[in-house]
Parts: structure tokens; C-alpha cells; sequence
């Protein structure tokens, strides 16, 4: 054989590439050309490329199935610290980790835990084990030693020690990926002060400096912290459907134990289907006015929520409250009145955005009716806003109040942590979005995506919320900055004329929190539901610069941890960082914040957690919300033997007047 000559093997190893071959396609095309038909040296380079592509592959493949493994184990973490916390009774940090298990652990078990990790016993005398009726709560003998008593009363009160004594604290203003970083260097601040000493002198470290600081952190902890009022909502049903006050005494009864946990307040919804009912431009105000009056005997403040929303279920009191009923019966001859999915199923909750400029209201606009329910309010009560009795206005801006599409309606099947679908079918709607795709000069993208699945879909079953999905093409664009934009256009519309009918009275706005799927790169429930937030683009900016330009309060519902301790590789939930990314560009556009509990508080954590969003420690620009509301009937008229003290411990601390909240 020649030397000149190809060896056979490498000839066989690649076919030759044929003109009709799949080129590469992006920046690749022009820099790498297809080997020429029949070059040796071509097809031994490509038989050598083809075990390193596999070679890539297999590590890409790799790389995926460490961070599907990754997330399993921080799920399970989170479940076992979830429960080592609600049924062992350990006083564990908000972001605990394996060494704060350990350490509790072992603290329990009568043994002294150091900062830097240094573990002893502190007495020679053997621990009894806990009592077998009492199964996951660790009683503690007495030791000899005073220091270690006080050690374990300070536990018990559930604020760890290593918290209390760190010098650098953590910042509730930072993201969740800049944790680590503070706490390795928190940790190395630690190990500097304290060393690894024998036993007596760390105990002595302990006694004469970390207790002493743990005593200050907790004597500053909320006193002389910002006073944040604290708002409890009524439950609905005491208004009936003929605007009615339902039991004046009940009212009372709820006010006087509200009074004497010193609430500042109380949330009253005002539903347009209930005082515009049966007839356009006639406004019942009878049952309010005599709820007002009730309230100003306690000398308790309002905040009024303006619901041009039905409440889409049953209230207490038996009452469904839905749109007026002159409404819905222009709805029977044109249904296009209501939101609409790409199925044709209405949602009879709130009205369209489509029907803002549409006189097809009896004459009237949708932006109209909302003003005239606004002015004819304002006039009404006009003194109340004066008296300082009514301290703000929520308007009512989508279904449920918040601002957002109805995308997931559990009447239409949806559960969480389905994506939603999109709700832009109705004529008026697609007709904006037809002259939109015209004004592109793409008459062809004048339609919803076909691919973006159903209400319970997951993001990666869509081809258009999937990772590369159709969300970032160029039509996904397109339709992700028309649909966001109509959200931004309604409520710009709305506040314009709440301005006008208010005259300077403070006016609210909700945020919902959508956390679910917010750690994929589509974020395809917010996406729905029209907040236009992959992780490639901020999505809340431009809403908070409108708020901003009405001087609008920005309300944030805050879930509390059954939310969090669910969180899976499966649903990809980080309610934490979405109300970190919230709040923050709330505040960066100088916005005032104030947030809402979407559910009961039942226990010390949830507390301890809404304190923490409230009052950031070390903001460095000490930002802390405007005011708390309860959004639920507050546990504590169901059950105020239980909560009574605990919830009575959390308002004193919204106001700065406690040092600690005692985690249940």
C-alpha cells in the first residue's frame, strides 16, 4: 500500500457528505463548510470529531441529571426541615441548612453547641430522654450550669443562637443566589472571634459575649422599629345582596376583640354587584353606610376595596356574589363582554379588557362604569374621607382584585400548579390584536400561539413555554409584548379617571404572586396571567413606572410556608424570590409597598416570616412596607384561645413595640 494512499478504515468511518446534507445552522454555517465529496483528510477529521460530539453530549446529558438530583435533594431538605420545625418544636432559621439540623440537634440532646462548631457536654451528668406521650418534643433536665440554662431559655423562645450572635447579619434585601456568599462570610467572621478553643474558654466566650449580644439583638429586635398598621379584613356575607347589613351585633362583637389586639383597621369590600345591581346609575349605599357607622364607633380606620369582580364562590353567609344583573344580562345577547380562553369558555368573574373603549354597556364604556362606581362612591362618603375614617381606596382591577388576567380558573378545571392559558379570545380583543399584527406589517401573527397547552399543562409539554419554546421567537415577542401591554393599558385607564373621581385620597393597587414555574426560563404561569417576566426581561417594570406615575401604594400578596415547603422539581416554586425581585422593583421605582396575607396565619413562623418582609433587616435604605392586611377572616375570631396572645405579640411588633415573635 502506498504511503500517498487513505488507510480503508478511515475512508468508511464517515460517509460523504451529499449535497443535499442538513447544513449547520446559526453563526456556524459560514465558518464551518461542508467537506468536499471524496477528501480523505476531510473524512478522518470528521471520524474523529464524531466520539468527542458523543463525548459532549454525554456530558451535557449528565449535567442535566445532576441538577434534576440537585433539586430532589433540596426538595426532601425542605420537607424534613418543614417538619422537624411544625412537629419537633426546633427553633430552626428561615434558611436552614445540615449544620443548623445538627447543632439543634445536639442542643436538644443537653450538649453546647459553639458558633465555630466546636461541640461538648456541658455537664457530666446523663440527660433524661423525652417522654414517650410526647413524640419530636425534647425536654431539657436542668444542668449545673447557670450560662447553659440561659442558652436553652434563649432556644426556647425560638431564636438561635448563631443568629442572634452574628455580627454580620443576613440581608433580606439580597436575592436567594447571594446567600451563600454571606453566609461563608458570615461563618469566617465567626471563626476569627471565637477560634477553636478548649472547653472552658469557649463556654466562658459564650457567656461573656455571645449572651450579652444575643440580649441586645433581642431588646432591638422590633422596638424602635417603623410602625406598620396593621389591617384585618371582614368576612364576606355581612352585606347581603340587597346592600343590607346582615348581624350589627356580630360586627361588633369582631370589632371590640379587633380593638383590643390594637388593629389599626379594617378591609371592607364595596361590591359593584351588589350596590349597582339591578339598574345602570343607581347606586345602593344603605348597608355600608351603616357598617361605616359601626366601624367609627370603635374608632378603627377603613380601607375600602372597590370589587368590580364577582367573588367566583360562596361567601359566609351563603352569599355568590357575581357582576351586576344588568350585566349579565347584555352578556346573554353578546357574550363577548367577558374574558375568553382559545376553547370559547367564557369567565364570568370580571369583564374584558377589550370592552375599555366599547360603548356596549346600555351607552357606556367599561372604563366608564368604573368611573362613574368611583365618583358616585366618592360623593357618598365624601365626609368619611375627610374624617380620616376611610385611609385609602384599593381598585379593583382583574378577577379576585389583582391585577392579572383570569388565566387559571379553577371553575374552568384549572389546579395548581397548572400554567394557565391564555384569555384574549374574545372579539374585541382579537380585533386589537389584528391591528397590532398590522401595524407590524405580519397580518399572519393576528392569532394566539397554538402550542401553549392547556390550563393543568407543564411548561415542558408546550412548544411554546418549553426551554427554546416559541416564547422567544420573534411572534412570541410579539404576542408577549401585545398581551402585557393591554394589562398596562387597562389599569393606566382605570387609575386616570381614580385620580380625578378621588381628589387625594391614597389609592391601592394589587400584585399577585404567581411563584410557580418561576425557576424555568419561560415563567409561563406568569406569562398568562400578563406579567411579560422570563428570566431574560423584567416583567414588572413597566407596570411599577405606570404605578408610579399615578402615585399608586402597590399591595403584594405574601404566601405563607405550606407554599414554600411544596415547592418540587416538579413545580419549580420560589415564592422567595419572586417577592424579593417584587418588592425591590417596587421600591426602585419609589414606589411604597405594603403586602397582604393570602391566608390564616396559624403558628410563630408565619409571623416571624411576615416580619421579616415587612422590616428587611439591614436594608441599607431602610425601606419597610406602608401597612399589613389580612385578606382572610383572621384566625384568631375562629379560635381566640389559640391565637389570641400570639396574633396580639405579632401586631405589637408590626408597631415596634415587642422584641420577638415565638415561633410555633
Amino acid at each position: 500500500m502506498s504511503m500517498n494512499q487513505p488507510h480503508p478504515q478511515l475512508l468508511d468511518a464517515e460517509p460523504t457528505p451529499t449535497p443535499t446534507q442538513r447544513r449547520t445552522r446559526g453563526f456556524g454555517s459560514g465558518s464551518s463548510p461542508s467537506p468536499a465529496a471524496g477528501d480523505p483528510s476531510a473524512a478522518a477529521a470528521a471520524a474523529a470529531a464524531a466520539p468527542r460530539r458523543r463525548g459532549e453530549r454525554e456530558r451535557e446529558r449528565e449535567k442535566e441529571r445532576t441538577k434534576l438530583r440537585e433539586r430532589h435533594r433540596r426538595a426532601i431538605t425542605s420537607r424534613m426541615l418543614a417538619g422537624l420545625r411544625q412537629h419537633g418544636n426546633f427553633p430552626l432559621p428561615a434558611r436552614a441548612d445540615m449544620n443548623d439540623v445538627l447543632a439543634a440537634l445536639a442542643r436538644a440532646a443537653g450538649w453546647t453547641v459553639q458558633p465555630d462548631g466546636t461541640t461538648f457536654r456541658s455537664s457530666s451528668q446523663l440527660l433524661p430522654l423525652p417522654p414517650a406521650h410526647l413524640p419530636g418534643v425534647f425536654h431539657v433536665a436542668s444542668v449545673e450550669t447557670p450560662t447553659f440554662t440561659s442558652v436553652l431559655n434563649s432556644y426556647a423562645i425560638g431564636t438561635p443562637l448563631d443568629s442572634q450572635a452574628s455580627v454580620l447579619q443576613t440581608d433580606d434585601s439580597l436575592s436567594p443566589s447571594s446567600l451563600d456568599s454571606v453566609v461563608v462570610a458570615e461563618q469566617s467572621m465567626k471563626n476569627e472571634k471565637y477560634g477553636n478553643s478548649d472547653s472552658v474558654s469557649s463556654l466562658n466566650c459564650l457567656e461573656n459575649d455571645q449572651l450579652v449580644r444575643a440580649s441586645a439583638v433581642l431588646a432591638g429586635d422590633y422596638t424602635r422599629t417603623p410602625y406598620i398598621p396593621v389591617y384585618a379584613s371582614l368576612p364576606m356575607g355581612i352585606i347581603n345582596s340587597h346592600c343590607q347589613l346582615m348581624d350589627a351585633e356580630g360586627v361588633r362583637a369582631e370589632l371590640m376583640h379587633l380593638k383590643s389586639l390594637n388593629v389599626d383597621g379594617v378591609v371592607v369590600d364595596c361590591w359593584w354587584g351588589i350596590v349597582e345591581a339591578w339598574t345602570p346609575h343607581k347606586y345602593e349605599w344603605s348597608g355600608y353606610r351603616d357598617l361605616f357607622g359601626i366601624i367609627k364607633e370603635f374608632k378603627l380606620k377603613v380601607q375600602v376595596v372597590l370589587s368590580f369582580h364577582g367573588s367566583g364562590e360562596s361567601g359566609s353567609g351563603g352569599v355568590l356574589i357575581s357582576l351586576p344583573k344588568w350585566v349579565m344580562e347584555i352578556a346573554q345577547e353578546n357574550q363577548d363582554v367577558f374574558f375568553t380562553d382559545r376553547e370559547g369558555r367564557r369567565n364570568t368573574e370580571c369583564l374584558s379588557w377589550g370592552i375599555d373603549k366599547e360603548r356596549v354597556l346600555q351607552g357606556r364604556t367599561g372604563i366608564e362604569v368604573y368611573f362613574d362606581f368611583m365618583r358616585n362612591f366618592h360623593m357618598e362618603f365624601r365626609n368619611l374621607t375627610e374624617e380620616g375614617l376611610i385611609s385609602a381606596i384599593e381598585i379593583g382591577l382583574g378577577v379576585s382584585g389583582e391585577l392579572r388576567y383570569p388565566s387559571c380558573p379553577e371553575r374552568m378545571g384549572w389546579r395548581y400548579p397548572g400554567i394557565g392559558e391564555f384569555q384574549c379570545y374574545d372579539r374585541y380583543l382579537q380585533k386589537n390584536l389584528r391591528q397590532a399584527a398590522l401595524s407590524r406589517g405580519h397580518l399572519f401573527w393576528a392569532r394566539g400561539p397554538d402550542n401553549a397547552g392547556y390550563y393543568n399543562s407543564r411548561p415542558h409539554e408546550t412548544g411554546f413555554f418549553c426551554d427554546g419554546g416559541d416564547y422567544d421567537s420573534y411572534y412570541g415577542r410579539f404576542f408577549l409584548n401585545w398581551y402585557s401591554q393591554i394589562l398596562i393599558d387597562h389599569v393606566d385607564q382605570v387609575l386616570s379617571l381614580a385620580t380625578l373621581a378621588f381628589d387625594g385620597v391614597e389609592t391601592v393597587v394589587k400584585i399577585p404572586s404567581i411563584y410557580w414555574w418561576y425557576r424555568t426560563a419561560s415563567h409561563a404561569a406568569e406569562l398568562t396571567a400578563g406579567f411579560y417576566n422570563p428570566t431574560n426581561r423584567d416583567g414588572y417594570s413597566p407596570v411599577f413606572r405606570m404605578l408610579k406615575k399615578h402615585s399608586i401604594i402597590l399591595k403584594f400578596v405574601c404566601y405563607g410556608p405550606e407554599f414554600t415547603i411544596q415547592e418540587s422539581n416538579e413545580t419549580f416554586a420560589d415564592p422567595e424570590g419572586l417577592t424579593w425581585q417584587v418588592m425591590n422593583a417596587a421600591w426602585d421605582h419609589g414606589l411604597s409597598v405594603s403586602i397582604e396575607s393570602a391566608l390564616p396565619c396559624l403558628d410563630g413562623e408565619m409571623y416571624s416570616r411576615i416580619l421579616d418582609t415587612a422590616k428587611p433587616r439591614n436594608d441599607p435604605d431602610r425601606h419597610h412596607v406602608s401597612f399589613f392586611a389580612y385578606r382572610q377572616l383572621p384566625p384568631f375570631l375562629l379560635q381566640r384561645d389559640v391565637c389570641f396572645s400570639e396574633l396580639g405579640n405579632f401586631v405589637r411588633c408590626m408597631h415596634g413595640e415587642a422584641t420577638q415573635i415565638v415561633e410555633g
